[in-house]
């Protein structure tokens, strides 16, 4: 549930948990600019800049947020990209962020943006993404040291804001300001409200220059700070890797995976060439006529299941933002029968939310013709998409380029720094400063020491027959079904599948795989087999095949290849889930690359990580 947010007859909104106001009487958005924005010298401090990262301590109803956002738009000297890192341990309802902003006409346009992506916000990490994916937040939902301990990157600004120290004082413990001063580097810039003398002297200690600075009424100061320790500063950890300026990044494999990495270092300036062997993009398991988007749900909620919300995340926002809804893709939500009977969610998950799964009800039973004793999950955050579709709108972002008929046969490795890509007569293709592998089942040609599976799998598909009543909804389960898609002809198709054959390549479709997948489909929905047996019996579906890559425990591979200083990397092994996978995975790759704020936990990341093998 929502956190509650009270509303004073002043228009001032207050917590009932902390009895304590969000902003001063004098108003949030004067608050954000003179404290915030004006107390690390922003905008000024980030002109010219080609990232700008910020941490926050308490993000509340989000007007620190939405004023930096609006100073960055209005800036033409503005950073490429910005970063914005909050956490928040009681997120607030998306009607008041709505009304907070509402009193400041400059930023309601944008709480609308950011109340559009405000849901699904369990305990973790959540990527928003905003202006064609050059603003970014990452909220981190969850207490306080916690999230701080999972996020690792070097701020260029600190907001700290929350309640009152007295009223919420583990925002402010010293522990909290220590695990604050580890995101700081030489001339990190701190602000806050609060010039509490136990703040001050706790900043001090860890390395943090302070002093007052004239504050809004009723408060006659606030604290501005710069981070300059006297002393060496040690990390745990190694300093992450930085790329300052972009340059030029060959990827090879025109499917999900290599699409997305694309989109995603071209955002960031990259000028990008992506090589395939075939003529055309998506030609091989990225090639699939309509997919499925569609959680992992597990009672313990298991790293996949985390994972692929995560993933659903970075999708979706790419699917609103390039595609045309009902005819790219559709927002239709998914069943997941269970043939277990297991329909258990995760403790303190509710029919409510903010968890966007949850067993289905005797109506959504029924509106697909099951019965109401059937063993179901409901994915309210999931959806059908034509893979090409959205591989294309990739490959379209500027700084992208596509090269097919382009077999690499052979990597160089240049003297001094780069790489060269050679086909199989010897033919120069490319030069590069650094390499992706996202090829697939044939990434292990390039990196031969990753644990990868070819996984063929066979699918049925065919144009909706006259007058079937196909369920409009996917369902999944053993198995799935896709019904009313779009076709090119502006005809609708329906597909159902899939078969799982391990280290197998060979793409010639067999009778057994269609045998077993209308087996397959008759146990899913037996109604739709009974409908589609027509269509089989007249010779009317077609089949498709596909070589999916697997590692050895089923999760992606992100990372670098033989050391991260070479500039090879790989982003391959998203098995069936590319559709789930492929835009957090080159977010992960991207933010790695610029040592930006992470997408996930450092946990989760490790967990995709190639380093972890």
């Amino acid at each position: 549930m929502a956190e509650p947010v009270t509303w004073r007859t002043d228009g001032v909104p207050r917590s009932e948990r902390f009895d304590d106001i969000y902003h001063t009487e004098t108003g949030a958005l004067a608050q954000s600019r003179h404290v915030f924005l004006g107390g690390c010298g922003l905008p000024e401090a980030w002109i010219g800049q080609p990232q700008w990262l910020i941490l926050e301590t308490g993000f509340g109803l989000g007007l620190n947020f939405l004023t930096t956002w609006q100073a960055w738009r209005a800036d033409p000297g503005r950073p490429r990209m910005l970063h914005f890192v909050s956490i928040e341990a009681h997120p607030v309802a998306a009607d008041d962020l709505l009304r907070a902003a509402g009193a400041y006409p400059e930023l309601a346009a944008l709480a609308g943006e950011l109340a559009a992506q405000w849901h699904g916000l369990l305990p973790g990490f959540h990527r928003l993404a905003f202006d064609d994916g050059r603003v970014m937040l990452t909220l981190c939902i969850g207490d306080v040291q916690p999230m701080l301990r999972a996020q690792r990157f070097e701020a260029d600004s600190i907001f700290l804001d929350g309640f009152s120290p007295q009223q919420n004082p583990d925002m402010w413990a010293a522990d909290t300001l220590k695990a604050v001063s580890r995101f700081a580097r030489q001339g990190t810039r701190v602000a806050t409200w609060t010039i509490a003398r136990a703040i001050r002297d706790a900043l001090g200690q860890y390395g943090f220059t302070v002093e007052k600075y004239q504050g809004l009424p009723p408060k006659r100061d606030c604290l501005r700070g710069v981070f300059a320790p006297a002393w060496t500063v040690r990390r745990r950890e190694p300093v992450p890797e930085r790329i300052e300026a972009p340059g030029r990044c060959a990827v090879i494999g025109a499917g999900l995976a290599g699409a997305a990495v694309a989109a995603s270092l071209a955002r960031r300036g990259w000028q990008v060439t992506v090589l395939d062997a075939a003529d055309w993009p998506a030609s091989g398991a990225s090639g699939l006529p309509v997919g499925m988007l569609a959680p992992h749900v597990s009672p313990d909620d298991a790293l996949l299941s985390r994972l692929t919300r995560a993933g659903i995340r970075a999708t979706w926002m790419e699917l609103e933002r390039l595609l045309e809804e009902g005819r790219d893709w559709r927002a239709s939500g998914v069943l997941e029968r269970r043939p277990d009977g297991d329909v258990r969610v995760p403790n303190g998950w509710s029919g409510n939310g903010p968890n966007e799964s949850w067993p289905a009800n005797a109506g959504q039973l029924a509106t697909l013709g099951l019965s109401s004793d059937t063993a179901a999950l409901w994915h309210g955050r999931a959806a059908w998409v034509r893979p090409h579709r959205l591989i294309a709108a990739w490959l379209r972002q500027q700084g992208v380029e596509f090269r097919g008929g382009c077999r690499v046969t052979r990597l160089e490795r240049k003297p001094n720094s780069g790489w060269q890509l050679f086909d199989p007569a010897g033919q120069l293709l490319v030069e590069a400063d650094r390499v992706v592998i996202c090829a697939g089942h044939e990434s292990g040609r390039f990196a031969p020491a990753l644990p990868l599976q070819p996984v063929r799998g066979q699918v049925a598909w065919g144009p909706m027959p006259d007058g079937a009543d196909l369920p409009a909804t996917p369902i999944n389960g053993d198995g799935h079904l896709i019904a009313h898609v779009p076709d090119d002809a502006g005809a609708q198709i329906w597909l159902a599948g899939a078969t799982f054959d391990r280290d197998s390549t060979d793409l010639a479709a067999t009778a057994a795989d269609a045998d077993a997948n209308r087996e397959r489909l008759s146990r899913l929905h037996p109604a739709s087999a009974d409908a589609l047996a027509p269509s089989f019996a007249r010779g009317e579906v077609d089949t498709w095949v596909g070589i999916r890559c697997a590692s050895g425990d089923r999760r992606p591979l992100v990372g670098p290849l033989d050391g991260s200083a070479t500039g090879l990397w790989a982003c391959t092994a998203l098995g069936s889930r590319g559709l789930s996978f492929a835009a957090l995975c080159a977010e992960l790759l991207a933010a790695q690359w610029h040592s930006e704020p992470l997408p996930l936990p450092a946990t989760l990341a490790k967990a995709l990580g190639t380093q972890r093998l």
